[in-house]
């Protein structure tokens, strides 16, 4: 009869074996360096993943779900008006980057750049993590032409998806120049421009 999972080791190995993923990459880290980061025996990892790719899911999934936790309620926040949701929820992205000193970048995006194109079960995690992303921006976005009458409304999905993008492709910039330019950017240009 098998063990059961140990929830304790689960959490490390998402958490510390998913700062290696993240600060390295997937394709730089090796089972080993995961389960060396989680203080776990290299075989140990198999216990809790079926594969590599599993665990990518999963830790993009832990990533989310934390970004959802302490970020994501911001865009629902009543008290702010809605394009002040936006900006301030980005500008607390770009703070978490900037305290990385901009050299890890967005978990959500390296995976995407790394694994989307070989791996249907990451692609499909990805897929579900930006559509959940999404969502949450466009109804800020909705709440925002609907109150100006604009018939912009009803693309408001697509304007969430505009602003991912551009503030994803920030994100790649700031991580190659090392620096918040991109980020500024696109607060201050990119994304009055799209919401206008």
């Amino acid at each position: 009869m098998s063990r059961r999972p140990n929830p304790e080791i689960l959490q490390r190995l998402l958490k510390d074996g998913g700062r290696v993923v993240h600060e390295v990459g997937f394709h730089a880290s090796g089972v080993q360096d995961i389960a060396a980061a989680a203080k776990i025996p290299k075989g140990s990892f198999y216990s809790y993943f079926d594969s590599k790719e599993s665990f990518a899911s999963a830790i993009l999934q832990e990533y989310w779900t934390d970004i959802e936790n302490r970020l994501v309620p911001v865009l629902y926040d009543p008290s702010i008006k809605p394009l002040m949701r936006i900006k301030r929820f980005f500008e607390l992205l770009i703070n978490e980057h900037a305290s990385n000193n901009f050299t890890i970048g967005c978990l959500i995006g390296n995976l995407s750049l790394e694994l989307a194109h070989n791996s249907d079960e990451v692609r499909s995690t990805l897929t579900h993590i930006l559509g959940k992303w999404e969502a949450a921006l466009a109804l800020c976005i909705k709440e925002f032409f609907s109150a100006t009458g604009s018939a912009k409304q009803r693309h408001a999905h697509k304007l969430a998806a505009i602003i991912i993008d551009s503030f994803e492709g920030a994100t790649l910039r700031s991580k190659i120049e090392r620096n918040g330019n991109a980020f500024q950017r696109f607060i201050d240009t990119t994304l009055p421009h799209i919401l206008e």
